[in-house]
């Protein structure tokens, strides 16, 4: 039971998410199962795979978010945006993403489960400024980055985004060196997490860039 199985994970980690959070979080798996039979969502197939390595593998970044306004790039099918924002709903969470079908999904996720600090919007990453409507007053507290690209290509597609005092979050498996050797001079590195995602093979880490 997929339930059950949240649970044990959430156990494993340091983590601490209500019942309520979690009913939601099994309600997304169970509907990116059935939607990934139609749209191809995901290449991981089995709903106890997706709760480790799209649930618990979005929501262990939880407690490192920082401000009110973030925005997920490349969003894909709304991970780690979803999970995230199930988990967080004093933040406004922009899920963005070029592809339709994605987009659908993520605005049919977000009337189901009565999500109201989700705004979908299917756009470029370039071509998203602050013209948009949807763009919120103060900016963007938080530029989140899961499978989107590489460390070069997000800095590079997404510098618009962030405030003055906005923060990029990349996803990462093993520590990005190389690239965080080249990073422009108007952006240093904040900080690198490691993150420990329960029966998650492989390295995972949050880094953290911040303007210079």
């Amino acid at each position: 039971m997929l339930a059950n199985q949240l649970r044990d994970l959430i156990s494993h980690s340091e983590l601490t998410v209500s019942d309520d959070h979690q009913q939601k979080l099994v309600k997304l798996v169970e509907l990116l199962h059935k939607w990934n039979k139609a749209y191809n969502l995901t290449s991981v197939r089995n709903p106890s795979d997706m709760l480790v390595k799209h649930i618990m593998d979005s929501i262990i970044v939880s407690p490192h978010l920082e401000g009110n306004t973030l925005i997920d790039v490349g969003t894909g099918p709304g991970l780690p945006g979803l999970p995230l924002a199930i988990l967080n709903p004093d933040k406004e969470f922009f899920l963005l993403d070029s592809l339709g079908k994605r987009l659908r999904f993520i605005t049919q996720v977000v009337h189901d489960l009565g999500l109201n600090n989700v705004t979908p919007i299917q756009s470029r990453v370039e071509l998203f400024t602050q013209e948009d409507e949807r763009w919120p007053q103060a900016g963007f507290d938080g530029v989140l980055s899961r499978a989107f690209a590489s460390l070069d290509d997000m800095l590079e597609w997404c510098h618009h985004l962030p405030n003055k005092s906005g923060k990029f979050y990349a996803l990462k498996g093993v520590v990005p060196t190389e690239e965080l050797a080249r990073l422009p001079a108007h952006l240093v590195l904040d900080k690198i997490q490691p993150l420990v995602v329960p029966e998650l093979d492989g390295e995972r880490h949050l880094v953290l860039i911040k303007q210079a």
